[in-house]
């Protein structure tokens, strides 16, 4: 038997570019055989100015926290006994409009880190690292990103499943295998028209953070990269 597991997804509760709410996300991933769904809601300069630029959380970091979290606790309500649900990032810095991938931290490691968005990738990845989490580098071949040393990175997201954004997915698969970088995939869902088409599947469930390292520190997992209907490839 294989378990499902989604790496990339965003609520509408945060993500100011994403229009499907928690219970929507829920209701959606369990319909679509999905077992665990991973919440990756943006954390950059731009998730705190809202609509007309009101602004979302308050002046403090902590307040800042107590806005970003809303999307991932409303998901973890909602989805209880139905789905299993992992706190991860999309990280934007200040230096560019690059989008990282986050796996392995918690609420605690970004309370305790509130100049985050401020720092190198470099050390940006000292610290995810420093605390047993890993760095991967979503949809690295899209318009206006940049490429980065190699060296920084875990990984990078070689399928991308979001259905108006032009990843380039055939270049990142490339580009991992030239520098053996790990592979990661996510459908990257926003809004309720989306089709939930990448993640990851797995021998063995993965039903918490520490299975969810374990399966990605080991390797032992097979990326989603064609867009296939996630239950036809269960068997």
């Amino acid at each position: 038997m294989s378990y499902l597991t989604e790496l990339h997804c965003h609520t509408g509760e945060v993500s100011n570019c994403a229009g499907a709410t928690a219970e929507f996300v829920v209701d959606k991933y369990v319909e679509s055989g999905y077992d665990t769904l991973v919440i990756t809601n943006h954390l950059s300069r731009y998730t705190f100015n809202g609509y007309r630029k009101k602004y979302r959380g308050g002046p403090s970091w902590d307040e800042k926290l107590d806005f970003y979290m809303n999307g991932f606790n409303a998901v973890c309500r909602l989805g209880k006994r139905r789905i299993n649900v992992i706190l991860g990032v999309e990280l934007r810095l200040n230096t560019d409009e690059n989008d990282y991938l986050i796996y392995g931290v918690d609420e605690v490691f970004l309370r305790s880190n509130p100049d985050i968005l401020d720092i190198s990738l470099k050390e940006l990845g000292e610290r995810v690292h420093g605390v047993g989490g890993m760095l991967f580098q979503a949809h690295p071949f899209r318009n206006d990103m940049k490429v980065v040393r190699p060296e920084y990175l875990d990984g990078i997201e070689t399928f991308n499943g979001h259905n108006t954004q032009l990843s380039r997915n055939e270049i990142a698969l490339s580009w991992a295998e030239m520098f053996g970088l790990q592979e990661v995939s996510g459908s990257d869902f926003h809004d309720p028209h989306h089709i939930p088409l990448g993640g990851i599947l797995t021998d063995e469930p993965i039903t918490d953070m520490n299975s969810l390292m374990s399966a990605l520190k080991s390797g032992n997992y097979t990326p989603m990269h064609r867009g296939k209907d996630p239950k036809s490839l269960l068997g």
